[in-house]
């Protein structure tokens, strides 16, 4: 049903990792690792534009506020025509709602892929999703675009010993698929979860300077704090999310790391570091550019302005004023 994301993102990975294998090993585990790194960082790329996009929105979106609490409270009694002036704000400023909305669809099904392909590469397993193969079976039948000899090679590579599609709660019968190496459950859990707290780490490093540079902006006055009825519940509405992003998606990630394969593990450790490092560069970007947005506005003000007249200066006596000389 999905076959339209599986073979992409297949190919992507398979194309990597023939450069790395040439490199270094078509069979070692930092060939592999480092074509799962790069097919993260290539979809990342694509999403450059989308991204820098996203965060300007969610500027203009904040500098809205004050006008969509007016809006709200002039038309509370009148959704549409609050739906209509809602619209016509959008589009004077030049902003998109939806557009925060590409990078998560995007980013999503590319995640679900990469866990079904690497999944996919050991199916000797009986439980939910798995084909219960033969270990023979397994090592001689193609995974989307890789060839059987290339599913040798991702089940005979490692990363200390522990097969990359390896996670904490991989069923034991599915062991022998990777008949190269000798590893025990312990094995597994010693390697996957000091990725698996990484990846929260992150998680929360990037929810933490996205907060940090509102409340700056918020600070500065760049970003104007909710009034009105609404007021409150906005609030506490962004306070939610802000918790959210912080502690509960990290949770979140921590509680769900069990699931997580080596190799997806390394996906989302680099869709992390990435991301931290973009934000930083970007947030610098857009702040360089509101600076000179902030002076073209100031320089726009000054050159409207009326000229202050000169004060004109009559030198005739009182007596002559009088006689009109």
């Amino acid at each position: 049903m999905l076959n339209f994301i599986y073979w992409p993102i297949s190919a992507v990975l398979w194309f990597w990792h023939k450069i790395f294998g040439f490199v270094f090993s078509p069979d070692s585990g930092i060939a592999w690792i480092l074509a799962i790194v790069f097919l993260t960082f290539t979809l990342r790329v694509l999403l450059i534009k989308p991204m820098v996009n996203q965060m300007r929105s969610m500027r203009r979106m904040q500098e809205m506020q004050p006008k969509m609490q007016e809006i709200r409270a002039k038309y509370k009694n009148d959704q549409q025509k609050m739906a209509q002036e809602t619209q016509k704000l959008y589009k004077e400023m030049g902003t998109n709602p939806l557009a925060s909305c590409i990078v998560p669809l995007v980013q999503m099904p590319v995640f679900i892929g990469l866990f079904h392909v690497l999944r996919s590469f050991n199916r000797t397993g009986t439980g939910p999703g798995q084909l219960g193969m033969s270990v023979e079976q397994n090592r001689n039948t193609a995974n989307y675009i890789f060839s059987p000899e290339d599913v040798r090679s991702f089940l005979d590579a490692d990363f200390f010993g522990v097969p990359l599609s390896a996670y904490m709660s991989m069923p034991a019968d599915a062991f022998a698929a990777f008949t190269g190496l000798d590893f025990t459950r312990t094995d597994i859990v010693m390697v996957c979860l000091p990725l698996v707290i990484i990846s929260a780490v992150f998680t929360h490093l990037n929810a933490r300077l996205s907060i940090e540079r509102q409340n700056e902006r918020r600070a500065a006055g760049k970003v104007a704090a909710p009034v009105g009825e609404q007021a409150e519940m906005m609030q506490q509405q962004m306070q939610l999310m802000n918790k959210m992003m912080l502690w509960v998606f990290p949770v979140m990630i921590l509680a769900s790391g069990f699931l997580w394969h080596i190799g997806l593990l390394f996906y989302m450790l680099a869709n992390n570091v990435w991301t931290f490092f973009q934000s930083r560069i970007v947030f610098d970007k857009m702040d360089k550019e509101e600076a000179i947005e902030d002076e073209q506005k100031r320089e726009a003000k000054r050159a409207s302005a009326p000229e202050v007249a000169a004060r004109k200066v009559d030198k005739r006596t009182k007596k002559q004023r009088k006689q009109g000389k």
